[in-house]
């Protein structure tokens, strides 16, 4: 273990708003040192707001990272040697009350935000009290140093006032460790940070095991910063990543909602193919998007005759929704079908969670036994269980699932050319419609459909490294030109779509509402109603130019005794 920084050379560039930001800082730790100096001098009673020890301010952690990566960051960590986050914070809000310190610092009124005091909360890994306050338009949490003890049966610390070392000692990886120390403005290095950053390489700062099984959601957050950074995980770490042991850890220290909270970061974040990859390889998925603790996704998985899907051709899924979104371009199947960031998120969600359709196709298939109505897929559970998704999503995964098999007939009738269907507006608008009402979002079913297609047809190795043969035999060419021909097909059946001009059909304005065609027909209106009403969009989809109803209004009145509307009064 390092007794010392091993490396203190490396320079930071300040903008003018952090250089402001540390200039007011360390006035504030004179005047806290000078304070406490009045105070010991004359002998008083009151209790000094330090010890003796000077007040040393560091910033820490992603600051210091992607400082030196050459990215810029708003929210900066403040470690503190000799008080809490919250002591500090009180004593810069009271300085910046003082005209010569706002006169010294050229503070204007909305430079100073409200100070905010966030609670330890250990289940969202807060293990310490911290106080944050907006400065200079800049996010700074003040918080102490810090040393963690950890118990066998719990990822919660004891957590007590440490060194700089301890509390680098401490975090999560090395890259992650490294301070900037405002008093001398260098960079400290207590682990081997500095080198990993040069070789671009995540390790941990102790040994793996203890780093891991103290705390197993490490493992995760070591995912998710290898694949925003573009780093390589340490062959050694990557080992003790997918220990059972460390598996088993995770499982049972770790809520499910912290668990979600790291994979909406990676898949929010710019690279989350690459978590996906991660995940795979690390023997990840089942620890988590399987969670065996719930009695529901049990029960769901063991009546599809398993309780964990089968991800060996999972890499197609992800990898081919990665070359989509590469290939972006105006009605391209991407463009079409991811609109905005939320759907890109919801999007790579679903290709996470493809291989459960499997099992969800097995569950369905099967009459439902017992009382209550029918349970969720196990697609949907493995979303709401496993990773606490909100429900507008398990809304989204359950449509996607119980309109799959529509959604590929009439991909299919396109690829086919089946007239007269293919050419019927109204089928292909009014079928948009119903997705899109039993869960939104009715293009990422769509996308849910292809990728879950594609790991049924397509060969494992399609759209991943390169590999001279593919498992059946088949050269890299062809495995290529089978994806090509795959993608063309749903380039085909999206085209077709624009083409009959249903991409919107969701937002169709209708020329009539239900008062006006109870009217119209001379009747109250009743349970009736839904099914006329969609007589009438149907109606006004095959006459896209109609601007007058009566047509939509003749058609319900000839099905008049097949909707069950009454008769005239």
């Amino acid at each position: 273990m390092a007794t010392g920084p091993t490396e203190t050379s490396t320079a930071i560039s300040l903008t003018d708003k952090e250089r402001q930001l540390k200039e007011l800082l360390l006035d504030v730790a004179r005047s806290i040192r000078d304070s406490n100096h009045s105070l010991q001098q004359n002998g008083s009673s009151e209790t000094p707001a330090t010890t003796a020890e000077p007040v040393v301010l560091r910033w820490a952690g992603g600051w210091v990272r992607d400082k030196l990566l050459g990215t810029e960051s708003v929210d900066i960590d403040t470690a503190i040697n000799t008080m809490t986050g919250e002591a500090f914070a009180l004593k810069l809000c009271e300085l910046c009350q003082d005209p010569a310190v706002i006169a010294r610092h050229a503070i204007s009124q909305s430079d100073i935000g409200n100070l905010h005091k966030i609670a330890r909360n250990p289940d969202k890994s807060k293990h310490l009290e911290t106080t944050t306050i907006k400065l200079f338009g800049l996010d700074v949490d003040f918080v102490n140093l810090r040393r963690e003890t950890y118990t066998d049966d719990s990822r919660n610390p004891q957590v007590e006032f440490g060194t700089a070392e301890e509390d680098a000692l401490r975090r999560d990886a090395t890259v992650n460790a490294l301070f900037y120390n405002l008093s001398t403005g260098e960079v400290e290095d207590f682990t081997t940070g500095l080198q990993d950053m040069r070789r671009r390489l995540i390790r941990t700062p102790l040994e793996p095991f203890q780093t891991f099984t103290d705390d197993p959601l490490r493992v995760l957050r070591l995912v998710r910063f290898a694949s925003r950074l573009q780093f390589s995980i340490d062959p050694a770490v990557e080992k003790v990543m997918g220990d059972d042991r460390v598996l088993e850890a995770l499982r049972v220290k770790i809520s499910r909602e912290r668990v979600g909270v790291e994979i909406e970061k990676m898949l929010k974040g710019k690279h989350p193919r690459e978590a996906l990859e991660y995940i795979e390889r690390l023997a990840l998925y089942h620890a988590i998007f399987t969670d065996l603790t719930s009695p529901t996704t049990t029960a769901a998985a063991a009546a599809a005759d398993s309780s964990k899907p089968d991800i060996s051709k999972w890499s197609v899924a992800y990898n081919l929704f990665a070359k989509l979104a590469a290939r972006k371009t105006p009605g391209s199947v991407y463009d079409v079908l991811v609109r905005h960031d939320e759907a890109a998120y919801y999007a790579w969600t679903l290709t996470a969670l493809v291989p459960w359709e499997p099992l969800s196709a097995a569950s369905s298939a099967r009459p439902h036994k017992g009382p209550g109505k029918v349970p969720p897929p196990p697609v949907t559970l493995a979303a709401r269980e496993g990773i606490k998704t909100p429900t507008r999503f398990c809304d989204l995964v359950t449509a996607a699932h119980n309109n799959r098999a529509e959604i590929l007939a009439l991909k299919q009738d396109v690829v086919m050319r089946r007239e007269p269907r293919v050419g019927e507006r109204d089928t292909f608008g009014m079928a948009i419609r119903r997705w899109d009402a039993r869960g939104g979002h009715w293009r990422l079913q769509v996308l849910y459909a292809l990728l879950v297609e594609a790991m049924e047809v397509l060969p494992a190795t399609t759209a991943t490294t390169a590999t001279s043969t593919g498992k059946d035999g088949k050269q890299e060419g062809e495995e290529k030109e089978d994806e090509e021909a795959f993608l063309a097909q749903w380039q085909r059946f999206l085209d077709h779509l624009h083409d009959l001009d249903v991409l919107e059909a969701p937002s169709l304005k209708r020329l009539i509402d239900g008062t006006q065609l109870a009217k119209a027909l001379g009747v109250k209106p009743g349970k009736w109603m839904t099914a006329a009403l969609d007589v009438c969009v149907a109606w006004q989809l095959r006459h896209p130019d109609a601007t007058d109803p009566q047509g939509a209004v003749d058609e319900v009145e000839g099905k008049r005794a097949e909707l069950g509307v009454p008769d005239r009064k």
